[in-house]
């Protein structure tokens, strides 16, 4: 979880740093990531923690005294296996019901934080819009960061063309102790005012200009303070729901899918009736074309019509075809994410069950505990889980696979290494000794030279 969040911190630094969040506003996103995390957390833990388990019992030489008690591997597993499966049920139960929760909470305040705008109050040589309805440029600062020289403010108003311009050589800037405005003290400037004139036949504008000795402005600070967002916004989200609303929502995006296709076949109905023969009515003589081509029976004039009004007709199919084309994908990605959401409530309780087959075996093979071993084997199985399991959700949410497959191909893959490793670790194999691959390279050599 630590590797986890270091490497959230370092995707998401420039939103935080220099925003003048509380201390408690990260500890809580943090919090709310490494809860968004136990999907990637949880399986690798599992996996690492069996391996050092079983992996000290065999380099203690324990698992030997347990085998020459008469217990078998399958049998000290046990207990293991049972916590496990307690911990993948726990797992099934948090995905469902806190991480649709953390997921909300989450996803809406790291929105807000990453709305919020910088904390660096009027920089040095920059023209600043922080504060709504003025552009600030200080020129210089002293060390101190109060004393601030060649100030320019122009007070935007779109009303009045932006003519507003306040000069000043020299000021001092501050907050006020409750930290609501800020206030610049100025001195020895100059403002600029143009206004309209006062009766409305006259065009011609009012130009005013104020020399000051010292003046004061005071800006409101409350615009770089963190506003949350209402989280019911997010609830919409396919990361927000448990399965009874995913169940739900996703069979109405269905119902969706399957009246837009009723619906293509009412739009090209109507334009069947060109292809069908009509019947005799009374009265109504048919039209008899004794040319084959049916242009060729009508005038210059009708045959333009006819065509204009074809063509017209084509292009109207078409269009509303596309639209409807465009909808349907659209709807068709949104079953699939519904799909993928549902089955990852699932798949994270049978990681944990599939990574602990190979863990807990792979330990009693290469008897190796502590940190060193344990961590690179856990951690090249566990990219192998990852990897097929993104391609795997990645070919779902594309259309290339079904739901059922590409999310659940990682566990069929790694489900029977795992029981082949659990055989081999059952019947004390050598499936690391390199000594014995080399025995046997060497006696298939030794027959080929015979």
């Amino acid at each position: 979880m630590f590797v986890l969040l270091m490497l959230f911190l370092f995707k998401y630094i420039d939103d935080l740093i220099g925003k003048g969040f509380e201390w408690y506003t990260i500890m809580q996103l943090m919090m709310y990531a490494s809860a968004t995390n136990v999907q990637m957390a949880l399986p690798l833990s599992v996996l690492l923690s069996s391996i050092m388990t079983y992996g000290s019992l065999g380099e203690n030489y324990e698992l030997v005294a347990i085998k020459a008690a008469g217990i078998s591997l399958r049998r000290a597993m046990y207990p293991m296996i049972v916590v496990v499966a307690t911990l993948a049920i726990a797992a099934f139960f948090f995905s469902d019901y806190m991480l649709p929760v953390a997921n909300r909470k989450y996803y809406s305040l790291l929105y807000d934080v990453r709305q919020q705008k910088s904390a660096s109050i009027l920089p040095e040589g920059v023209f600043s819009s922080s504060f709504p309805g003025y552009t600030i440029r200080v020129g210089r600062k002293d060390p101190d960061g109060q004393t601030v020289y060649d100030v320019m403010i122009y007070t935007k108003n779109e009303a009045d063309n932006n003519i507003n311009v306040l000069l000043a050589k020299s000021g001092r800037m501050y907050k006020t102790p409750d930290n609501q405005f800020l206030v610049l003290k100025l001195r020895d400037g100059i403002k600029y005012d143009e206004t309209a004139g006062e009766k409305n036949f006259e065009i011609r504008q009012r130009f005013t200009r104020f020399r000051f000795k010292e003046t004061e402005q005071k800006f409101d600070l409350s615009i770089f303070k963190i506003h949350r967002t209402d989280e019911n916004l997010f609830r919409q989200a396919v990361q927000m729901m448990n399965l009874k609303q995913l169940t739900y929502f996703g069979d109405s995006t269905r119902r969706q899918v399957d009246s837009a296709n009723e619906a293509n076949y009412r739009v090209i109905t109507p334009y069947i009736k060109y292809f069908t023969i009509p019947k005799r009515v009374k009265g109504i003589t048919p039209l008899k074309f004794t040319k084959k081509n049916t242009l060729d029976a009508l005038s210059l004039n009708q045959r333009l019509a006819a065509i204009t009004n074809a063509a017209n007709e084509v292009r109207s199919v078409q269009q509303i075809v596309k639209n409807r084309a465009d909808f349907y994908k659209e709807s068709f990605k949104s079953v699939r994410r519904f799909d993928v959401e549902f089955q990852k409530k699932f798949t994270l309780s049978a990681a944990c069950l599939a990574l602990f087959l190979i863990g807990a075996p792979l330990g009693a093979i290469i008897r190796k505990g502590g940190l060193g071993m344990p961590v690179v084997v856990s951690v090249i199985f566990f990219l192998i889980y990852y990897i097929i399991s993104t391609i795997g959700e990645k070919s779902v949410k594309d259309g290339d696979l079904s739901p059922l497959v590409g999310m659940w191909i990682a566990i069929m893959v790694l489900t029977p290494i795992g029981l082949f490793l659990s055989y081999k670790a059952a019947n004390d194999s050598v499936l690391f000794d390199m000594e014995s691959y080399k025995r046997f390279f060497t006696r298939l050599m030794g027959k080929k030279d015979a």
